[in-house]
């Protein structure tokens, strides 16, 4: 070689003369002398040209280097793979060195391949498989030439097999599976370019064998390709996938109008939920993976088009706007039934003199109302009589107890009657009678009461306000960080019915959260008709109004129909990206729609010692508490299991004789000395039953439930610690509300065919509602490979899955189950509050 170069030196220079030519003679003899024993230590470099589709079996050492040199045509209308296979025997002592080099790109690897996984165990490959990247071309049709360079250290001789071969089924296409076999050192990927008239597709990926843990990737048309264990996250989109895999891709997200779809197989199954065998750590120490090779179907399909957007999002409003018809025509019947009823009622501008009755003042109610009519009206002895008592208040002076409506409510307090020793006694007297009626527990005055539970409205309404602000920064950020990095394990979508919209990745399942607020809207506009006609009959001195009836309160109608609408909005950005750490977005104001309705069924009949908007929102944040802790710390933890099944065992006693008592019971040092001594006189002495025998079967029953369900959770101690509290929230409101309906018709009270209607309708719901929830289209208990097994299609419209069925129906149930608890005592309109029994 320093010959040749000299001999071109020496016809490239010319030669003036015989002393030049003599002079550049002698240093051509030099250099070739001296790099003769070079030439010795140096390796010897072969090139060969070589062709398509044939095995080359070569031997290489240290002293020598071969390169391979291929050429092929390039078409710009055609994509076509290239693939470079080679495969090495065992027992070498120094890896060999393939670079591929390419017009616009180098692609270099090692044999034997050394992939990492956890805890930097090393797992060899002795057989490699690459697709090499085809850079574009901007001609119609072009040459293009790449050279295999293959080198190594070892002194000893290695063998080695080459073959490069072209990828028939390089490009995908729409509708058309396509079969092929991956592995960890054998990479695949494919290219597919976007038809015209089609914006959006989703890249189906699916397997029969569950394991190898595989990762799929969206990469743009560029090289180097990234399709190596180590290197596939490091561009575009991705997931990890074990028999389903989907993402959904956009045009405008490729400028050059088509992407690569990348399959590689992982060196452990970790990832995907599988087994970790344990291996010796040593360091250095090379772990045989066996046999991970995974045939791999993958098929390309449209995306809908914008008309199911639209579709998607008329049939939404749709449903829910029908609703509002159905309650504006059932509206104007009801208003045209009042009109005709009003003709054989009383006019309100009548004298007393001319109706025979004493005007009561409007913010009084049962026992009060009775008193403030007239002393000596029948009523008061039938009262009277019926409660088997007087206890006290009946002989009250007029002035003390009816005061004028036009009075600032600010001047009246709930002290008013309650530090008086008097009372206190009195409450004592009434509150443990045999039989209660609701006008021994409505007793306080109204205007009291009135501003008592409007704090439920006022407080949910903050409570709400600054706990969504931060839950949507947070879910906003989360979307960002999967849009920035193209993790598609971040968040458990149904990925084979995920529609994006904008930024948004699963738009279908936001939207189908409407529901939630547009009824609990309607629910707020129907509460406020209802507390519209209730002051406008006290303010003509209805005689229902005042005296029948369960009392009427708003104020936890109001904060059940806000809690419904923040259902709806947290519910939502939950599902912007859901996953386990932000979960209980989606189930806090379900714990406070269990709570009020508790509360509310509680207060029909309690009026008076129901619990104050502070203790039960304290209490509701002591839940949400627990669930936090539970998400973070409950998975496999026994302390926390114990410590929770003990305060839960400890609240439910404690609730337990709150209620027995009618809170006329103090927790203090001398608790267990009156405990032994009520069982030793009641049970032992007397062999008596208890005194309350319909709160005792109530409260035994609802022990039962609650001691197995704690029972449950320490002995299988769920993963879903969130949804396990909310089962209980929803077991226990389903057994009082049961307990009031048998109690209710034991009392020889009825249901209205409206309320009939609401109970049967959105018992159907229900049903239909938990059905479609239990589908379980994904689980963020499990890893996001897993979940994506359970992943299925769009069944209603192309656009909407079992589970954005599952956020109708239950909205509709809920809004359902709120109207039942809002008519079941429409029966009482016109019985007296101490004909109505209290259970």
């Amino acid at each position: 070689m320093v010959l040749r170069s000299c001999w071109k030196s020496r016809h490239k220079t010319s030669c003036r003369g015989p002393a030049p030519c003599w002079v550049l003679l002698w240093f051509c003899v030099t250099q070739f002398v001296l790099g003769g024993g070079a030439l010795g230590e140096t390796k010897n470099v072969v090139q060969k040209d070589a062709e398509f589709d044939i095995t080359y079996n070569d031997t290489v050492t240290s002293e020598n280097q071969t390169i391979y040199a291929f050429n092929h045509t390039v078409s710009r209308n055609k994509s076509e793979g290239v693939r470079v296979t080679v495969d090495v025997s065992q027992g070498f002592e120094s890896p060999i060195l393939f670079v591929v080099r390419q017009k616009q790109a180098v692609l270099s690897f090692q044999i034997p391949l050394i992939l990492r996984g956890l805890y930097q165990r090393k797992y060899p490959y002795n057989h490699v498989g690459r697709t090499l990247c085809q850079p574009p071309t901007r001609v119609a049709s072009e040459t293009q030439y790449f050279f295999v360079d293959v080198s190594t250290l070892s002194t000893q001789g290695t063998n080695y097999q080459l073959r490069v071969s072209r990828v028939e089924s390089f490009t995908l296409h729409t509708d058309k599976k396509f079969s092929f076999t991956a592995s960890p050192s054998q990479p695949q990927y494919f290219k597919y370019v976007f038809p015209d008239g089609v914006d959006t597709v989703i890249v189906k990926v699916n397997s029969d064998m569950t394991f190898p843990c595989s990762v799929m990737s969206i990469q743009d048309i560029q090289c180097p390709v990234y399709d190596l264990d180590n290197n596939v996250a490091f561009i575009g989109m991705y997931q990890t996938m074990t028999k389903k895999g989907a993402i959904t891709v956009q045009r405008k997200d490729f400028p050059s109008n088509s992407f690569y779809v990348v399959v590689v197989v992982k060196t452990e199954d970790e990832a995907c939920g599988g087994p970790l065998r344990f291996y010796p750590l040593r360091p250095d120490e090379l772990i045989d993976a066996g046999n991970r090779s995974k045939i791999i179907d993958v098929i390309v399909t449209p995306a809908i088009k914008s008309e199911v957007y639209v579709m998607g999002m008329l049939f939404c409003l749709g449903i829910f706007l029908s609703f509002y018809l159905l309650t504006l025509l059932m509206a104007c019947v009801e208003n045209k039934r009042m009109k005709k009823s009003e003709v054989f009622q009383i006019p309100a501008d009548m004298s007393p003199a001319e109706t025979g009755q004493t005007p009561a003042s409007p913010y009084e109610y049962g026992s009060f109302a009775d008193n403030g009519s007239t002393l000596s009206s029948e009523a008061i002895t039938d009262s009277a009589t019926s409660t088997d008592n007087n206890y006290g208040y009946v002989d009250r002076s007029l002035d003390s107890v009816g005061r004028s409506r036009h009075e600032s409510l600010s001047s009246v307090e709930e002290d008013d009657y309650d530090t008086l020793d008097d009372i206190n006694s009195d409450k004592n007297i009434v509150r443990t009678k045999k039989f209660l009626y609701v006008a021994d527990l409505s007793r306080k005055d109204k205007r009291i009461l009135s501003k008592k539970y409007q704090i439920y409205f006022w407080n949910i309404a903050t409570i709400a306000v600054f706990y969504a602000l931060p839950v949507v920064q947070l879910v906003i950020t989360y979307q960002t960080v999967v849009n920035v990095t193209g993790n598609q394990d971040i968040c458990y979508y149904n990925f084979l019915c995920a529609h994006p919209l904008g930024a948004l990745s699963a738009f279908n399942n936001i939207l189908s959260n409407l529901g939630y607020v547009l009824l609990g809207l309607l629910f707020l506009l129907i509460i406020l008709k209802r507390d519209i006609v209730h002051q406008r009959a006290l303010v003509r001195n209805d005689i229902n109004a005042l005296e029948c009836g369960i009392p009427k309160h708003f104020g936890l109608y109001y904060a059940m129909g806000t809690a419904l609408m923040m259902e709806g909005l947290l519910s939502a950005c939950y599902h912007v990206c859901p996953n386990y750490t932000n979960f209980q977005f989606d189930t806090s104001f379900m714990y406070m729609i269990a709570g009020l309705c508790m509360l509310k069924l509680y207060q029909k009949r309690h009026p008076d010692i129901n619990a104050s908007a502070y203790t039960a929102y304290a209490c509701l944040a002591g839940v949400i508490f627990f669930s936090v802790l539970g998400v973070v710390f409950g998975k496999g933890n026994n302390v926390f299991w114990i410590i929770f099944s003990v305060i839960h065992i400890l609240a439910t006693m404690l609730l337990s004789t709150q209620l027995y008592y009618m809170g006329r019971w103090r927790l203090d040092s001398g608790i267990l000395r009156r405990m032994v001594h009520i069982i030793y006189t009641d049970s032992i002495r007397q062999c008596s039953g208890p005194m309350y025998i319909d709160r005792m079967v109530l409260l035994v029953m609802g022990n039962i439930v609650n001691w197995s369900l704690a029972a449950y959770g320490l002995l299988e101690r769920p993963n879903d610690f969130a949804s396990y509290l909310l089962a209980i929230a929803i077991c226990n409101l389903l057994l009082y509300f049961a307990f009031y309906i048998i109690m209710k018709l034991r009392s020889g009270e009825r249901i209205q065919c409206l309320a009939l209607v609401c109970i049967l309708f959105t018992a159907v719901v229900w049903g239909l509602a938990l059905y479609f929830f239990f589908q379980g289209l994904s689980t963020w208990q499990k890893t996001p490979a897993e979940s994506r097994e359970h992943n299925r299609d769009c069944i209603l419209l192309s656009f909407f899955d079992d589970h954005d069925i599952w956020h109708f129906l239950s909205s509709i149930a809920m809004f359902g189950s709120f109207l039942v608890l809002m008519t079941m005592d429409d029966d009482l309109d016109t019985v007296q509050r101490d004909k109505i029994f209290a259970f």
